[in-house]
């Protein structure tokens, strides 16, 4: 599934009074997003291991006039069930309910054949691209529940759908990680949640440039040119969409 609708223009106020949690909201994608949701009215609550970057999001978003964000930093390579509970319980103390929640975090590790991928890579990327994603979901299933409706996104690839060579634990984590969307759409439809996954396609990320290496920064655009489909899909007006794997439908993207 292409998204967003061909000539799709969101409302200047498409997500206000949202709240809603983005994950590794430190640069890239997560940055991007975080700015433009809350250009469009949400309050955004950026999350990830480094603070300075968060804070630079944060300037980013006041200096824009944006509501004022909260900064939640959270290191997603623990396996403590009590960590992701005492997260929880933090977000709950500043906001009733979360209205979305975008799962952005991943691990990419090197590049290279199974035989050579490190245990300790395969284990990363399957906690943060996964496990991670599992844990914090459930945890925040009851702030989720407190809103009207909600919206979560799973960041996908298009290794975890058509499997290559090379790409060890990172695809392996993305196939699982569409099962994990189409498992929780379907348990949370009837409690007014959506579970999408997106695939973003070729954007100019650190991510990108370490997977390749020897690829010009201007042949791929930069993460503010992907940010509509985000938009789309946090708010109401893909409240038909659920389940459903989706991709960056963006002319300047070559690989959609």
């Amino acid at each position: 599934m292409k998204i967003p609708p061909d000539h799709y223009i969101p409302h200047p106020k498409l997500l206000a009074a949202h709240n809603i949690l983005i994950t590794w909201a430190s640069r890239g994608i997560g940055r991007a997003v975080a700015i433009h949701f809350a250009e469009y009215g949400a309050h955004t609550i950026i999350s990830g291991r480094d603070v300075s970057e968060l804070e630079k999001t944060y300037d980013t978003i006041v200096a824009a006039g944006g509501p004022t964000p909260m900064i939640a930093p959270f290191d997603l390579q623990s396996e403590n069930e009590n960590d992701y509970a005492r997260f929880a319980q933090l977000l709950s103390e500043h906001y009733p309910q979360l209205n979305g929640v975008l799962h952005n975090a991943a691990f990419l590790g090197d590049l290279s054949p199974i035989a050579d991928v490190t245990l300790s890579d395969w284990r990363t990327a399957l906690q943060v691209n996964v496990s991670a994603v599992f844990l914090l979901t459930r945890s925040l299933l009851p702030l989720m529940q407190a809103a009207e409706y909600g919206s979560m996104i799973l960041s996908a690839d298009c290794v975890g759908r058509h499997p290559q060579a090379y790409w060890g634990g990172y695809a392996v984590s993305k196939c699982a990680l569409e099962g994990l969307m189409a498992v929780l759409a379907d348990e949370l439809e009837c409690m007014s949640i959506r579970v999408n996954s997106i695939d973003p396609g070729a954007v100019q990320t650190d991510m990108r440039r370490k997977a390749y290496p020897g690829e010009a920064p201007d042949q791929t655009p930069p993460p503010a040119r992907v940010v509509n489909a985000y938009l789309y899909l946090m708010s109401a007006d893909s409240r038909h969409c659920t389940g459903h794997k989706c991709t960056v439908h963006n002319s300047a993207n070559n690989e959609v």
